[in-house]
């Protein structure tokens, strides 16, 4: 029996490594794009089961001629400036490789025979600032973004949207809330909580944590629930439609760090950093993931300390590797 084919942009990044993984648990023949000299440490391990090719997304005629030679049955299209600070300090460059790139992977794809789903990962940063402080969001809340990444990623599923209208195309959604867990890099807050202390147990820096905003409150999940909610959205999920993955529940950044510091025995200060303080900030963003549940079987298995505890983890062992 001939196994699935997929094809993931930003293979080698945080979500795509795991997806990666997640994939070839589920029986898929991976392939994936990277973006020349692009590291590719994250999929170390796994490394000798896939095959990636150089692809730089906004160019439209080598999307074109990649996915005709390569004919997959599954596109997961993740590759992306994905960092919502990124995003106002390299605006234009989040605008074109969001949203040109997913265009140009979409017109590409039209031309192909034998795909079965074009999954595209969506944002719930592209909900911005809405009215009812403690509303849970649905794939029907509008959008309202207040970040040029979640200007950018809106668009990008208008375009999608465009695409299943106009050409047919398999076009699915997985709209995904917050996620961390080990090998994410520190422009996202909990990978930097968890460096910063792994550094200080290293003795590299003083029991000190800079920080920004913690009042701030977010819908976290484990990355290897979400990128289990993509195979699940393309394998199972219809064109057109638009699933939510998240946990359902809204924590605050600062019960993130105290549950963080609470797993080290360093008695360690918390200052504000005016530098990390950013414009634009959505106060609360909690979703919630009952269509994908009823529709697609998805299901929370992940709790917050589990990612907590082995992202702390993953941060020591690699300060222990360098000693």
């Amino acid at each position: 029996m001939t196994r699935p084919s997929a094809f993931i942009t930003g293979i080698t990044g945080f979500a795509g490594s795991y997806l990666a993984d997640e994939l070839l648990a589920a029986g898929f023949d991976v392939r994936g794009s990277v973006y020349y000299d692009e590291p590719t440490d994250n999929i170390a391990a796994i490394k000798s089961r896939l095959r990636l090719y150089a692809l730089d997304i906004l160019d439209p005629s080598q999307c074109r001629r990649l996915l005709s030679r390569l004919q997959p049955n599954y596109i997961f299209h993740l590759a992306a400036i994905a960092s919502v600070g990124e995003s106002f300090r390299n605006e234009r460059s989040t605008f074109a490789i969001n949203f040109d790139g997913t265009v140009n992977l979409l017109e590409a794809a039209t031309r192909l025979k034998k795909l079965r789903k074009f999954l595209f990962v969506g944002s719930s940063d592209s909900y911005g600032v809405h009215r009812g402080r403690n509303k849970t969001l649905t794939e029907d809340q509008p959008f309202n973004p207040v970040s040029p990444y979640g200007i950018s990623k809106a668009a990008a599923e208008f375009a999608c949207r465009y695409y299943y209208r106009r050409h047919g195309l398999p076009v699915v959604v997985a709209r995904a809330f917050n996620h961390s867990g080990p090998r994410q890099n520190t422009q996202f807050v909990i990978p930097a909580f968890a460096e910063q202390i792994a550094r200080i147990e290293s003795g590299l820096q003083k029991p000190e944590i800079r920080v920004g905003d913690l009042t701030a409150r977010r819908d976290i999940s484990d990355v290897r629930d979400i990128v289990r909610g993509y195979r699940l959205a393309a394998v199972k999920g219809r064109p057109d439609e638009v699933y939510q993955l998240c946990s359902g529940r809204a924590v605050t950044i600062r019960a993130i760090l105290d549950a963080l510091l609470a797993q080290t025995p360093f008695k360690i200060k918390v200052r504000v950093d005016r530098n990390k303080l950013r414009r634009s900030e959505i106060p609360v963003l909690r979703g919630s993931h009952r269509k994908a549940a009823q529709r697609l079987g998805y299901r929370v298995r992940y709790r917050l300390k589990d990612t907590l505890r082995d992202t702390l983890e993953y941060w020591r062992s690699r300060y222990r590797s360098m000693k």
